[in-house]
C-alpha cells in the first residue's frame, strides 16, 4: 500500500488543469446559451419566452448528475458514441446556460424602464435597443452576480467524476484507492477547490459592494 506525498499530491494538483478547462469551456459556452435564453425571455415573441422558460425549468429542476448521466449513458442509446470529456462539457453548458439565462434576464429587466421607452421613442428596433442601449446597462448590472456564478461552475465540475473525467475529484479517488488515507487524499482536494474558488468569491463580493455603492449615490 502506497502512502500520500508529493508525488500523489502532485497528481492531483495536475488534474487541477481538467477542472479549469472544463469550469472554461461549461462558462463560455453556458454563456452563449444563456445570452440567448435571456433574450428569448425578455423578448417580443411568446413562443421563445415559452420555450426558454420551458429549458430554464427542466435543467435548473433537476440535478446536474443526473443531467449527466442521461448525455453519458443515453447518447450511446441513441447511437452517438460519446467520451466522458464531450458528456460533462455538453451537461454543464446546458446547466449553466440555463443558470446564468436566468441571471442575465433579471439584470436585463433591471434596467429602468424609462431607458426602454427612450429607445422606442428613438424608433430604435429591437436588436439596436438591446445592443445599444439595454445590453450595456445590463453588463454592469451582470458582472458581480456572474463571477460568482463561476465559483458554481468550478464546484459543479466535480460531479463529472462521476462518469469518469479524471479532474481533481477523480484524481483524489484514485488516489484513495491507492493510499487507503482518505482524509490526507480529499483534505487536499478540498484545499484545492478552495484556492481555486476563494479569490473568485472575493472578487464578487467587491464587485458587489462597488456596485452597492455606486447605486447608493
Amino acid at each position: 500500500m502506497r502512502s500520500f506525498g508529493l508525488a500523489e499530491f502532485m497528481f492531483i494538483l495536475e488534474a487541477a488543469r481538467w477542472t479549469l478547462a472544463l469550469s472554461l469551456l461549461a462558462f463560455v459556452g453556458g454563456s452563449v446559451v444563456g445570452l440567448a435564453v435571456a433574450l428569448a425571455r425578455t423578448g417580443e415573441s411568446r413562443w421563445a419566452q415559452a420555450g426558454a422558460g420551458l429549458f430554464i425549468q427542466v435543467f435548473q429542476g433537476t440535478p446536474l448528475l443526473l443531467q449527466l448521466f442521461l448525455i453519458f449513458f443515453g447518447a450511446p442509446v441513441l447511437g452517438f458514441d460519446i467520451n466522458p470529456w464531450v458528456a460533462a462539457g455538453a451537461a454543464l453548458i446546458l446547466n449553466s446556460g440555463a443558470f446564468l439565462g436566468e441571471i442575465w434576464r433579471g439584470c436585463i429587466q433591471a434596467v429602468p424602464r424609462g431607458q426602454w421607452e427612450a429607445a422606442e421613442a428613438l424608433s430604435l428596433s429591437y436588436v439596436n435597443r438591446m445592443r445599444d442601449v439595454v445590453l450595456p446597462q445590463a453588463w454592469r448590472i451582470a458582472v458581480p452576480p456572474t463571477v460568482g456564478y463561476g465559483v458554481q461552475i468550478i464546484k459543479g465540475t466535480s460531479l463529472a467524476a462521476i462518469i469518469g473525467f479524471t479532474e481533481i475529484t477523480r484524481a483524489g479517488q484514485i488516489i484513495n484507492n491507492a493510499t487507503f488515507q482518505p482524509l490526507l487524499v480529499f483534505s487536499a482536494v478540498a484545499a484545492i477547490y478552495f484556492v481555486l474558488c476563494w479569490p473568485l468569491s472575493l472578487l464578487a463580493a467587491r464587485m458587489e459592494r462597488r456596485q452597492a455603492a455606486a447605486t447608493a449615490r
